[in-house]
Formats: C-alpha cells, sequence, structure tokens
C-alpha cells in the first residue's frame, strides 16, 4: 500500500509538472520567429532549467556538491517562474479565443502578428523576473508576529509565559547557515521561556544540514524551558528518524505523540505528523489518547503541524493548538487553494475555549521567494488567570 501510495503520488506530480511545462514550451517556442538561431538555444536552456530541481534533488542524495547546490538553486527558482509563465499564457490563450469569436484586437495587434508575439514574450519575461526579484525580498524579510492570549487557569508560578514559535524553516540548501542565524538571533532577542517548533525544521535531505552544521546554530537557542519541536511532513520526505536523531543531538527534545510538563504548570503535547501513515504504513496516537496523559486543570498546548480537523482540539478542550505546514499558499494565488483546503490557512482564530494559530511559516520550501504573504516568527504572550 505503501509503495502503490508513492507510485500515484509521483506519477500525478510528473504528469503535472511535465505537462506545465510542456505548454510553456511550446508557447514561448511560438514567440521566436522562424529561421531564428534562438530556437536552438531556447530548447537548451529550456530543458536544463525544466530538469533542474529533480537533477539537483537527485544529486543531493548521492553527493553535495557546488553542481548539486547550482541545480538545486535554478530549478527552485524555475518552480516560481514556471507558476507565473504557466498563469500569463492562459491568459493570453484566453484573450486569443475571445479575439477569435468577437474580434477584439486592434489592428496594431493583428497586422504583424510574429512581431506582436516576441514583444509580448519580451514583456512577459521582463514583469515575471520582477514579481520573482520582489518575491525573493520578501521571503528574505521575516516579521514578527505578535499575540496576546489568556488562558482562563491559574498557574502557580507563572503569571505569563513568553513563547516563541517558528515553523516550517526548511534547512537546506535554500535556507543555510547564514539565514537560519538571523532566524535564531530573532528568536533570541524576544528572550523566550520556550521555544517550539511545530514541524518541517528539515527540508528534504539532512546532508546539506549536516554540511553546513546547522545544528550549531540550533545549539545557540537557549530559552528558559527549553526548545521542543514535532515532526512535518519534510522530516518523513527526507528520512524522520535520521532528522530526529540529529535534531536531539543539537538540543532539540522531539515530541512524537508525546506529552511532557514544563516547569510543573504547563502540558506540551506534540503530535507525529499526519505522514507517518503514507511513509511508515502507521497510524498515530488519537488526540484522546494523548490527552489521557493530560490533567485539565492546568494549561494545555497542542502541537500538530498539519491543521486539519481543528475540531478535535476543541472537543479535547485543548487551550492552544500551533499549527504550521499551509505556507498560506507562499506564491500568489495559491493562497486561494490553501484557503479552500484548510479550515484556517494562515492566522488566528478561537473556537470555543481553544486558540488556535496557523503560521504561514519562516522559511520556504522550493522557490526561495514568497509573494502574497511574508515568512513569520510567532510570539506569543500567554497570560493565566
Amino acid at each position: 500500500m505503501k509503495a502503490l501510495n508513492f507510485v500515484i503520488f509521483f506519477s500525478v506530480f510528473f504528469a503535472i509538472y511535465g505537462l506545465s511545462n510542456y505548454y510553456i514550451y511550446i508557447r514561448g517556442a511560438q514567440s521566436i520567429p522562424a529561421g531564428s538561431p534562438l530556437k536552438g538555444w531556447y530548447v537548451i536552456i529550456f530543458l536544463v532549467v525544466s530538469l533542474s530541481f529533480i537533477v539537483g534533488r537527485v544529486l543531493e542524495r548521492f553527493t553535495l556538491s557546488f553542481v548539486s547546490e547550482l541545480f538545486v538553486w535554478i530549478g527552485s527558482i524555475w518552480l516560481a517562474a514556471m507558476l507565473y509563465f504557466f498563469l500569463a499564457i492562459i491568459l493570453f490563450d484566453f484573450l486569443r479565443l475571445m479575439n477569435f469569436i468577437f474580434h477584439i484586437f486592434p489592428s496594431w495587434i493583428t497586422d504583424d502578428y510574429g512581431r506582436t508575439k516576441t514583444i509580448t514574450a519580451l514583456v512577459t519575461i521582463s514583469a515575471v523576473a520582477v514579481l520573482l526579484a520582489a518575491a525573493f525580498i520578501n521571503a528574505l524579510t521575516i516579521r514578527l508576529r505578535t499575540l496576546e492570549i489568556s488562558i482562563p487557569k491559574k498557574v502557580e508560578e507563572m503569571k505569563s509565559m513568553n513563547i516563541v514559535a517558528v515553523s516550517d524553516i526548511h534547512l537546506g540548501t535554500i535556507i543555510g547557515r547564514k539565514r537560519f542565524d538571523r532566524i535564531v538571533d530573532k528568536i533570541n532577542a524576544l528572550q523566550p521561556d520556550i521555544v517550539l517548533f511545530p514541524g518541517d525544521i528539515v527540508d528534504e535531505d539532512l546532508a546539506p544540514v549536516i554540511k553546513e552544521n546547522l545544528g550549531e546554530s540550533l545549539k545557540n537557542i537557549k530559552p528558559k524551558y527549553g526548545v521542543y519541536a514535532i515532526t512535518g511532513n519534510h522530516e518523513y520526505i527526507g528520512g524522520v528518524e535520521e532528522a530526529c536523531r540529529y535534531l536531539i543531538a543539537h538540543g532539540v527534545t522531539m515530541l512524537r505523540d508525546s506529552v511532557v510538563k514544563i516547569n510543573r504548570n504547563l502540558f506540551l503535547i506534540g503530535r507525529e505528523d499526519r505522514s507517518i501513515g503514507q511513509f511508515q504504513g502507521k497510524r498515530r496516537k488519537s488526540l484522546e489518547d494523548l490527552m489521557e496523559e493530560v490533567d485539565l486543570t492546568y494549561p494545555v498546548i497542542l502541537m500538530d503541524h498539519q491543521p486539519f480537523h481543528l475540531e478535535e482540539a476543541v472537543r479535547n478542550r485543548v487551550d492552544l493548538q500551533l499549527s504550521g505546514h499551509t505556507h498560506h499558499g507562499q506564491l500568489w494565488p495559491l493562497n486561494y487553494i490553501t484557503d479552500k483546503v484548510y479550515e484556517i490557512s494562515w492566522g488566528y482564530e478561537k473556537r470555543e475555549q481553544t486558540h488556535i494559530y496557523v503560521s504561514s511559516g519562516a522559511g520556504s520550501w522550493g522557490p526561495p521567494m514568497r509573494l502574497g504573504n511574508t515568512p513569520e516568527i510567532v510570539n506569543i504572550h500567554l497570560h493565566f488567570e
């Protein structure tokens, strides 16, 4: 069953990826004048950029080098470019259809259609380049999101807790030492009592993390009550046991369907990611089972990477649930899809007595870019009554 799921997933992925690239390739080739020497170069360049992400990820599995890193970067940028080229071409094809039916194009467009296609291609490439540059800068600019949350439970030794939550960092080739050190500095500047990582700390392959010694940066995070994390789907994609061993060795306490009591006054629950079924053919513990280890007279915080079935936390009287995973689409207009898929794609909501926050994450997967949303570190001032 597990092998079948892999085959289905990758078959669908490669079909969509291949057809999208073919569509872009054909429309791009049509914009180059017949007989132009650019056609040969176009074929070569398009093949290189469209295959780079796959080639780079495969090379990473065998050996890390400048070549593998270069392919990953080119391919990651192409993933974003592909999205916007695809959308632009759909728009142009729709306008062509409207012109075919209603003859809406003026003569200055139709008189020299070859020239029009070339100019349109150049304008589109320029516009996409500007969008990608803006999205790249936006992804580097991590914002601070501050929440004030009150829980009507008395805690003997604390009136409040300063929590820093950082989801979806995706450490690896794209999010390397320099960017992660900046994240660590921002975390420490908030002087947190506790730091929580609600999944996807590691991108996929652990090798780039080891190569850049990112574990040393993790060890530089020194909150009062420790650093706690849960697995995300990307820990499973890259090898969950290896990722967890590495994180534990560098000062992170992994909560895998487990409960811990913080400072004798607060319960923290960490759920295994839903991907355990897809990758290991197992089932994670139910929240009801985990809640048997909890005394509800104390505050209860739950970390669950993927924000599905939020009613479970409400039904089990969890005080605060923290999730990530969605990236809020990462690249506009994909946020409209995540808004439909998830009950909360990003942000804060209170349901009955349960506070829920779904973070857009601090890093990025694939394209090192964000558009229409911002990367964030979440600072939660949790007050007890």
